[in-house]
C-alpha cells in the first residue's frame, strides 16, 4: 500500500514536471506605436535665390524626424534607397540637367508600425569636369595654349569613322600667320567650371566649307572673325564612338561661333588626348570630315 502511494505521487511529481516543461514561454512586444509629426528636410548643395536647383553638384543632404520612429527607409525617387536609424543622409544625383524626383520617407516605429510621406524637390547635375583634364587645361588657375605650328599634323583632316587625319597632316608652318596668331586661354572657374578666351589678334584661319558659317564667304585663308570673348564652356561624355585606345573620352562645346584656332564650322572638340604640355582635338567641320588641331602650351 505504501509502495503504491509513493509511485502515484512520484507520477503525479512528474507530470507536474512535464506541464511546466511544456507550458508556452510567452512574450511581450510592449506598447506599439505608430510614428507621429514625420518631417522631411532638404538642403541642395549650392542652392541659393540665383540657383534654386543647386551648383550642379547633384548633391542633396536629407533629414527626416519623426515622433516615436525607430529607424527611417529613405527613397530617393530614382530607384535607390536607403536605411537609416539617425534620419540623416547625404545623396548625389548623377542624371544630368534638371530633374524632378520625389523623395519618399517610411518612418518605422515599434512592432514595424509605419508613417509615410512624401517631398518633391528639382536637382540640377552637370557633368563633372574629371580632375586631370581640370589640371591640364588650367593648371588650377589659368594657363594660355597656342597651336603647335611645329608638329607635323598640327592641322589634319580624315573621315568620321577614323580617329586619325588619315587624309592629311599639316607640315610645320605650312599655314599662313594668320593660323598661328591665336592665343588661347582656358581659366578654372570654380570646382566644376572652365572658361575659354581666343585671342585670334582680329583674324582667324577658315576651311572654304566653313565660311559661311562664320558669315564670310571665300576659300581657305585668314578672315577677319571676331571670337567673343571669354566663354564658358560645356563638358561632356564625347559622343562620337570613341574608346580608351583614341581618346579620353570627353568633349566640350565653345559657345557661339565655337571658333578655337581655326575655323571649321565645329562647335564641338573631343581631347583626343590631353597631358600638361600637348593637347589633341578632334572636331567635326560643316563639310561633315573629321578636323584635327594639335596645341602646346606656353
Amino acid at each position: 500500500m505504501k509502495t503504491n502511494i509513493k509511485y502515484i505521487l512520484l507520477l503525479g511529481f512528474v507530470s507536474l514536471l512535464t506541464i511546466i516543461a511544456c507550458k508556452k514561454t510567452e512574450y511581450s512586444f510592449g506598447k506599439i506605436l505608430t510614428p507621429q509629426n514625420l518631417v522631411i528636410n532638404t538642403s541642395i548643395q549650392g542652392q541659393d535665390a540665383n540657383n534654386p536647383t543647386g551648383d550642379g553638384s547633384g548633391i542633396v543632404t536629407i533629414s527626416v524626424q519623426a515622433t516615436n520612429a525607430l529607424q527611417y527607409k529613405i527613397y530617393f525617387g530614382n530607384g535607390d534607397s536607403v536605411m537609416s536609424y539617425s534620419g540623416n543622409v547625404t545623396y548625389k544625383y548623377t542624371t544630368i540637367d534638371t530633374n524632378t524626383y520625389t523623395i519618399t520617407v517610411n518612418a518605422i516605429g515599434t512592432g514595424g508600425a509605419i508613417s509615410t510621406l512624401s517631398k518633391q524637390i528639382r536637382v540640377l547635375y552637370k557633368f563633372q569636369i574629371p580632375a586631370d583634364i581640370m589640371t591640364a587645361l588650367t593648371n588650377g588657375s589659368s594657363k594660355t595654349w597656342v597651336i603647335a605650328k611645329d608638329t607635323v599634323g598640327h592641322f589634319g583632316v580624315g573621315p568620321t569613322t577614323s580617329f586619325f587625319p588619315d587624309w592629311y597632316q599639316a607640315q610645320p608652318n605650312e599655314k599662313p600667320a594668320c593660323a598661328y596668331g591665336s592665343i588661347i586661354t582656358f581659366t578654372q572657374g570654380g570646382s566644376n567650371s572652365i572658361t575659354m578666351n581666343d585671342n585670334n589678334n582680329g583674324s582667324s584661319f577658315l576651311i572654304a566649307a566653313a565660311t559661311a558659317f562664320y558669315g564670310q564667304s571665300g576659300g581657305d585663308g585668314c578672315y577677319p572673325i571676331a571670337t567673343g570673348g571669354t566663354k564658358t564652356l560645356g563638358f561632356g561624355t564625347a559622343n562620337s564612338g570613341s574608346n580608351s585606345t583614341n581618346s579620353t573620352g570627353i568633349q566640350f562645346t565653345v559657345p557661339g561661333n565655337g571658333i578655337i584656332g581655326f575655323g571649321t564650322g565645329g562647335t564641338t572638340y573631343e581631347i583626343l588626348s590631353l597631358t600638361s604640355n600637348v593637347m589633341w582635338l578632334r572636331n567635326i567641320g560643316s563639310d561633315g570630315n573629321a578636323w584635327y588641331q594639335i596645341f602646346k602650351a606656353q
